[in-house]
């Protein structure tokens, strides 16, 4: 049963705080799910405890876990387009429905990782990496794709960027950092030791550190001063990195655009990096 039906089913003996929040959901799951937990308290009436408590009272472990359930719940309306199928991909089934569920599973998983990130958090974000002097980007495995990629993307608006494949270099890149400088850690889940060993060095130089984890609780989630999440159902498709990789990568993609669109000058950067490249590519 979706979260929206078991409100509804649990209204009546409610209390008249939680009614407050659990009918503002019913009638706006939408708009819930753009809010932050003080933006559906300032919305209800209540107090931002009084959200985290309603969702602790339904088996979340926070309000970013309700968000999702609810999202669940809309994604379940949602028409995938072509007849896409969402759904754990067996051995026996045929090439194309294997297309389809894999297709399905990255839309939803993106469409979740969009709902569980607050616009306020990603202008924290934002402000975070428009504002540092350097920007090291830390991930390993398919999560160092991801930064890369980012990296890439973040250079040619003449950000200045540090990454590196070996461990030790980042560490020691990590060692030189210091306020005013930020540092992205990707994890999905939160537990990579080299990627934790980045974030405890940068936070301990006084750098500002954002992580890029899943919802569950973990390390890396705790050393952080600003998060945001993915979400990935790796089990319907029944391998590593697959859907967190996508998430990972519609969410950084995001950031760099919203970054274009707060740099004044990053269109002559781009302009430049064009131009400069173009002689190396055959006529």
């Amino acid at each position: 049963m979706s979260i929206l039906k078991v409100l509804g089913a649990k209204l009546e003996s409610m209390t008249q705080a939680d009614q407050q929040i659990a009918r503002f959901i019913i009638e706006h799951p939408e708009q819930m799910l753009t809010l932050s937990s003080q933006g559906l308290a300032d919305a209800t009436g209540r107090s931002q405890s009084s959200v985290v408590k309603f969702s602790q009272k339904l088996g979340y472990g926070g309000y970013q876990q309700l968000k999702l359930a609810v999202n669940k719940a809309k994604a379940l309306e949602w028409q995938a387009p072509g007849g896409i199928i969402h759904g754990s991909i067996d051995s026996s089934d045929s090439y194309m429905t294997i297309l389809q569920k894999l297709i399905g599973s990255k839309l939803l998983s993106m469409r979740e990782t969009t709902a569980a990130n607050s616009e306020q958090t990603i202008d924290r974000s934002l402000e975070a990496l428009a504002k540092a002097r350097k920007i090291q980007l830390a991930g390993v495995g398919a999560s160092s794709l991801v930064a890369r990629d980012f990296s890439y993307k973040l250079l040619k608006i003449g950000r200045t960027v540090l990454i590196d494949s070996d461990t030790h270099i980042q560490v020691a890149n990590a060692s030189g950092l210091g306020p005013g400088d930020t540092l992205l850690a990707l994890s999905h889940s939160g537990r990579s030791l080299e990627t934790l060993r980045i974030a405890e060095v940068a936070k301990q130089r006084g750098a500002t550190v954002i992580s890029v984890t899943g919802l569950q609780p973990n390390p890396l989630l705790d050393l952080a001063d600003i998060h945001l999440f993915t979400v990935a159902d790796e089990e319907r498709v029944r391998s590593s990195a697959i859907t967190s990789r996508d998430a990972q990568l519609m969410l950084m993609d995001m950031m760099f655009i919203l970054l274009l669109r707060r740099q004044d000058d990053a269109a002559d950067f781009i302009h430049n990096s064009e131009i400069a490249v173009a002689v190396l590519k055959a006529p």
